[in-house]
């Protein structure tokens, strides 16, 4: 596994499995609450494991939340710049386009991920909502965010 990803290491005494032929490792992650933006806890406050499928949907949410370059913990591979956009004048449709393109880029770092087949936007007021289907090689995943 690269060192460059952000992803939880297997020093938990799991046993590793292989989840392709070209060797990748089973992807971990810490379970998180989607919902309340927080991590999951098992009833002895330890943090619950997730693998597969929904530890690239936790990588995915969490990625899309993470400024690139901005945190010295990731790697300049790691996290979407959405920074650039703040303030620049763009047609809406422009800047959806921009920011799809920027989503797709960010996602595709990673090697579980064989491609990003939609990114929908919805807004609401203020808010815009992103929805994302991407293909791994343990599945589809759906990550709104």
């Amino acid at each position: 596994m690269s060192e460059e990803f952000p992803f939880v290491g297997t020093g938990s005494g799991m046993t590793d499995t292989t989840a392709t032929e070209d060797n990748l490792s089973m992807c971990r992650e810490y379970a998180w609450d989607f919902e309340k933006n927080c991590f999951l806890y098992n009833g002895n406050g330890q943090h619950i494991m997730v693998e597969g499928v929904e530890a690239v949907k936790v990588w995915v949410y969490k990625a899309l939340q993470t400024e690139r370059y901005q945190y010295l913990a990731y790697s300049w591979q790691y996290g979407i710049e959405v920074k650039p956009f703040i303030g620049k004048v763009m047609g809406v449709q422009e800047r959806y386009s921009e920011i799809k393109r920027i989503i797709i880029e960010c996602l595709m770092v990673n090697p579980y991920i064989t491609s990003v087949d939609s990114v929908e936007f919805t807004a609401t007021g203020d808010k815009v909502v992103c929805e994302v289907d991407i293909t791994t090689v343990y599945g589809e995943v759906n990550v709104n965010v």
